[in-house]
């Protein structure tokens, strides 16, 4: 067998660049030369053991990344060697009530790459073709890679329907919340505003889209300057994008601040992937006869997160904080750990 190099999970909390096989690849499957992949907050919960028993070690993680086709099976009709690619990893089951309805990011048995079975941290990887979306020439290999966490941010707009003109808040600045955003800024050029504890990540926000009201949650009433932004009234959808808060006195937990924040018969939309219980009232749900719903991963967004990234309509360098060579995965989980106000989106570069 042909090696390869691969970031390799053999402990929890541990990486490993070690040699291994490269797959070999049979009927509709087809092998691709990583170009970038890009660290996920998912990938972080798998690097620390939060994720077992659902994932197994050893295991190669990344769900976010794109390269060039290299071989293909002799199924393969769509895609030939040469030919860039985008792989969305989502793995359903087709059966459950859910896929029969064709809503499958609610698949009762989702799987992903790179947490659920080996994934793209690693020189090449072999996906069925059902799996791809082919890639512009004119955009960057590094781009392509962030369509993933890009298409998060479309996916979401999907589900709280958000319409030109929507005044809209994001409690949450992290790779998510700044997903979003960029997907937002193509659909309503109302009030955006971005809520979070960090200077750091409301700068990222505000430097890439000079007209987003950001507010820091610690040292100010978060829902008071809402209303203030929006005459009064609130905002038409609000998302949370947290997850994993902290508790800090007289500070809203997000959820329910985005409850406060919405007008009367808004939409919250919550994608914050927490452990913990959220503390809701739900009659100031109830009261404004508010919505909320939730968003997970993605449905089919990659191929509008493409065609804005074909037309320069997105800015992904924004959420890039650093790039290193895969060899150096386990330095850019401890970053990411040890760090969160530095680091935002980690890619690791595999393109020689």
């Amino acid at each position: 067998m042909k090696k390869m190099n691969a970031a390799v999970l053999t402990e929890y909390r541990k990486v490993e660049w070690k040699s291994v096989d490269i797959p070999s690849v049979s009927g509709n499957e087809v092998l691709i030369r990583i170009g970038y992949a890009c660290i996920c907050g998912s990938d972080q919960h798998v690097f620390l053991g939060e994720f077992h028993p659902r994932t197994t070690l050893p295991l190669i993680q990344g769900h976010e990344f794109a390269g060039t086709i290299v071989e293909t099976g002799p199924e393969v009709k769509r895609y030939k060697r040469g030919d860039r690619v985008a792989v969305d990893p989502i793995i359903w089951c087709g059966h459950c009530p859910a896929c029969k309805r064709h809503h499958y990011p609610a698949c009762t048995t989702l799987k992903l790459v790179g947490i659920d079975l080996d994934g793209g941290f690693s020189e090449y990887m072999k996906v069925p073709e059902t799996m791809l979306y082919r890639v512009t020439d004119n955009i960057p290999d590094e781009h392509a890679a962030m369509v993933e966490v890009l298409s998060i941010g479309f996916h979401a707009c999907k589900r709280a329907g958000v319409k030109s003109g929507d005044s809209v808040v994001i409690w949450g600045a992290g790779k998510v919340g700044q997903s979003i955003l960029q997907a937002l800024k193509t659909k309503t050029q109302n009030t955006v505003i971005m809520v979070d504890i960090l200077d750091e990540r409301l700068a990222i926000a505000k430097k890439t889209y000079p007209d987003v009201n950001i507010i820091n949650a610690a040292s100010t009433n978060a829902v008071d300057n809402i209303k203030e932004l929006t005459s009064g009234e609130g905002v038409d959808i609000a998302f949370e994008a947290v997850g994993h808060a902290t508790d800090l006195p007289g500070v809203l937990n997000p959820v329910r601040g985005c409850i406060q924040a919405i007008r009367g018969g808004g939409t919250v939309c919550v994608l914050g992937l927490s452990s913990e219980p959220s503390p809701v009232v739900m009659k100031e749900l109830i009261w404004k006869e508010g919505m909320i719903m939730t968003s997970r991963v993605s449905h089919g967004e990659f191929a509008e997160t493409i065609e804005n990234l074909n037309r320069g309509t997105l800015k992904p360098d924004a959420l890039v904080t650093d790039i290193l060579h895969p060899s150096k995965t386990q330095q850019a989980f401890e970053m990411l750990e040890e760090e969160p106000r530095k680091h935002l989106k980690i890619l690791l570069k595999f393109k020689e």
